[in-house]
């Protein structure tokens, strides 16, 4: 950092509130300290090579990167409304998907029952993530993958992260997995499965040992990958991933989430069960139970083969796409509650106001970030019970309007 950056910077500070210096002097520092693009290459480009990467490699991977602005706005995007089940489900499960993947089981069915045959995964989850990720390799994504994942190393937001993204993907050009021209989503995920750098690098399987691991044309390596990753990370092979059920009237809420394991036989004694009122099935597993949209919604109990899918993709709603999408390929019906007429989407914004007025009522949401995490959801749910209603800790229009008149607007 220049002394002239620095003297411009400590003029700024002096001038301004004190409540504010802090910040503004981080911010100078930021820029000043962040390089050119080029220089910053250039020091990434003596890593790789430092790290063991040959020369050849981290030049053919270099050539042609250059940030790309579209990534750091996607990146650095908030979305305006909160995904619901609803909206999840509409996305990732229509009917037509549905009938597609079905035709992709019967197409692929050979080779599908050989891949679960070494790994343990079964046909249906695999096309269902298949499905989920690109459309049954429909939607590679669209950006030069070596450019979108430097661009995200780069910027300081999550650098780290990414900078171990990038190394592991000059690697993968080194080895010959992956071309220097690879487009992908904004993020650097590749493939029909859309597998990151690190997870490629570590998971990925030649499945025809033909000396690549090619993602995108050859189907053996990805459904081999995809359930190499899975086995893994602990797929249990004898079980599915939950199932919806029906909760008493009587239910204790507080019970509902992943913080909450329980054998299926304790959950039988509570009075849960599958939909049309039989019982649980008689399986000493553990299980957790959501409502993703609130007492009122589907209630799902949810096994670890969920967790295992969660760690695909950390959200709650799109394991449960991935399971409901599996078990729709094999027969299985639709959700037992459709979606109600007056469905909407909260947008962050109603839920800043929700923690606001859930602050100001003395509810402790542990800040105002627009997001309905585990303090708000808490909050909510000790709001619901102060008022005698279903503490479900869900958000909702309904909740929302309950919120100001108990805040006096």
């Amino acid at each position: 950092m220049t002394s002239v950056f620095m003297s411009a910077c400590r003029r700024i500070a002096s001038a301004m509130a004190v409540a504010l210096m802090a910040l503004t002097m981080t911010g100078c520092a930021a820029h000043a300290e962040a390089p050119p693009f080029a220089d910053w290459l250039k020091e990434f480009r003596a890593e790789a090579q430092a790290k063991g990467i040959s020369n050849d490699a981290v030049e053919r991977a270099l050539a042609t990167v250059a940030p790309i602005e579209r990534v750091l706005e996607l990146d650095k995007r908030q979305p305006e409304f909160m995904l619901t089940l609803w909206r999840y489900m509409d996305i990732y499960v229509p009917d037509a998907r549905v009938e597609k993947g079905k035709e992709m089981l019967k197409k692929h069915a050979a080779l599908l029952a050989e891949v679960e045959k070494k790994y343990g995964v079964p046909p249906r989850f695999l096309v269902a993530f298949w499905g989920v990720e690109t459309d049954f390799g429909r939607n590679f994504g669209a950006f030069h993958m070596l450019s979108a994942v430097a661009t995200l190393a780069y910027d300081a937001r999550r650098a780290d992260f990414f900078r171990q993204q990038l190394l592991s993907a000059v690697r993968l050009v080194e080895r010959g997995d992956v071309p220097v021209d690879v487009k992908a989503s904004w993020a650097g995920a590749m493939g029909n499965m859309q597998f990151i750098p690190t997870t490629f690098e570590a998971y990925a399987v030649d499945w025809d040992g033909d000396g690549r691991r090619d993602l995108w044309n050859n189907l053996g390596d990805a459904f081999g990958s995809a359930s190499n990753y899975l086995s893994r990370v602990g797929w249990e092979p004898d079980y599915t991933w939950g199932r919806e059920v029906v909760l008493p009237a009587d239910f204790d809420l507080s019970l509902v989430g992943l913080h909450e394991r329980k054998k299926l036989a304790a959950w039988q004694a509570m009075g849960v069960r599958s939909v049309g009122g039989g019982a649980l099935p008689d399986a000493d597993i553990d299980g957790s139970l959501l409502l993703p949209t609130g007492a009122e919604g589907p209630a799902f109990i949810v096994y670890q083969n969920f967790r295992t899918i969660m760690r695909w993709n950390t959200s709650e709603l799109y394991a449960l796409a991935v399971g409901h999408l599996a078990d729709r390929l094999i027969g299985l019906p639709r959700l037992s509650i459709e979606k109600p007429e007056n469905a909407q989407m909260l947008r962050f914004a109603d839920i800043e106001i929700m923690q606001r007025l859930l602050t100001k009522i003395g509810f402790d949401t542990g800040g105002i970030d627009g997001r309905a995490g585990p303090m708000t959801k808490a909050a909510i749910r000790g709001f619901q019970k102060a008022n005698k209603l279903p503490a479900d800790g869900h958000p909702s229009f309904g909740l929302l309007e309950r919120l100001r008149a108990a805040a006096g607007g």
